[in-house]
This record gives structure tokens, C-alpha cells and sequence, in this order.
């Protein structure tokens, strides 16, 4: 990345942080993966449990790697075998202290957007982990609520649906049907305008693309 690049990034990010305040969120900036590791690993304390959605962000950024390695209890989906287990783990993140996600999009002032298919990831964000840390890369950032919503439906999801390889209609040709096949990705969509509890949600601003 360029020099021009990291100034305007670090520039956005002190807007979004602001903005993200103003709403009640806690909000840092991590200029690249490896201090957004740093920052992770400096807000969860030992022995905290913890757990985590589907995110790319989150896992190619080497962050659940490095927690699966600390002194962490740990609730992985990726660790179970049938959906039975699977579904529990979707449960008992309930009850984590921290539960780590990233978001589908966010606009300029601070909303964020996300869609899920089974809904355990907008459901966990929203209410039950006393703790959420939402990692967002500022390729995720757009204009306004109207625009965040078309990048969750448009460019989201069907990148998504490719990733589970789902049969869906954006999954064959890249654009959005607004369809109701069984496998949608686009069940639930949640526009979320403030941390509530005050500052139960922590957002980590990345200044790297990250995710889809």
C-alpha cells in the first residue's frame, strides 16, 4: 500500500472512530494484521471463552490462530464434525465472554450492516456475549445505510455463496436475485445503530481489505 494510501486510511479511520463513539461503540485502528493481532490479544484477557462467526476477516487475518494457541477456552464451530455440535457451539457462544465477528458492511457515520443465513451471527452480535470485538476492513466502508446494504446483498453474498458453494441464483452469475431459494444467505439482515450496552461492541478498523 501506498504512502498516499495509509494518510487517507488513517484518515478515514479517525472520522469512523468518531463517529463509531458518538454511537456508543469502543473503536481502534489497526493499520495491518498484525497490529490488529496485537490489539486483540491486548483487549481479551487469559482464560476469557471465547468464540466466532463464519468471518474470513478473522481467520486470514491469523487471529483465531493465534487464540486457539493462548490461554483461551475456545468454542470453534470449525473444531466439530456434525451439525448437531455445530448448532451447540452456535448456542454457547451465547454465553462467551467474548465473541469475535466481522461486519458485511458499515456506512461513514457508523451504522453497521450485516445478513446471515442462519441468523446465530446477527443473533450473537445483537444480544448474549458480554464481549464483541467486530473486525472491519475499510474496503467495507460505504457511502451511506442504502449503499452498506447493497455491498451486504450485492457483492457480499454472492461471494459468500460461492465460499459455502450454496445453489443459489447469485451464486451462478455474481448478482443479486433478490431470491428466495432455500439456501439464501439473505434471511436475516441487521442494520445496527448503536452499541447497547455502551460500549459492548468494539470495533477494530483494519487499513487492509479484508473479507468479502
Amino acid at each position: 500500500m501506498s504512502e498516499v494510501e495509509d494518510k487517507r486510511n488513517e484518515r478515514l479511520a479517525s472520522t469512523l472512530i468518531k463517529n463509531l463513539e458518538r454511537r456508543h461503540y469502543t473503536a481502534f485502528y489497526a493499520k495491518n494484521a498484525e497490529e490488529l493481532r496485537n490489539k486483540v490479544k491486548e483487549l481479551i484477557p487469559e482464560g476469557s471463552s471465547i468464540s466466532w462467526g463464519g468471518s474470513a476477516s478473522i481467520r486470514d487475518t491469523g487471529v483465531t490462530a493465534m487464540l486457539k494457541q493462548g490461554n483461551y477456552q475456545i468454542f470453534d464451530r470449525d473444531d466439530v464434525t456434525t451439525q448437531e455440535e455445530k448448532v451447540a457451539i452456535y448456542r454457547k457462544a451465547f454465553e462467551c465472554d467474548y465473541y469475535l465477528a466481522s461486519v458485511n458492511a458499515m456506512s461513514e457515520d457508523g451504522v453497521l450492516v450485516n445478513i446471515d443465513g442462519n441468523g446465530n451471527r446477527v443473533a450473537a452480535i445483537t444480544y448474549g456475549p458480554e464481549h464483541v470485538i467486530l473486525v472491519v476492513g475499510l474496503n467495507k466502508v460505504c457511502q451511506d445505510v442504502d449503499a452498506a446494504i447493497k455491498r451486504a446483498r450485492s457483492t457480499a453474498a454472492p461471494v459468500n455463496m460461492t465460499r459455502f458453494d450454496l445453489k443459489t441464483p447469485c451464486q451462478v452469475d455474481g448478482a443479486c436475485h433478490n431470491c428466495k431459494s432455500p439456501d439464501s444467505i439473505c434471511n436475516y439482515i441487521s442494520i445496527q445503530r448503536m452499541s447497547h450496552p455502551a460500549n459492548r461492541h468494539i470495533v477494530i478498523l483494519v487499513g487492509e481489505n479484508l473479507g468479502y
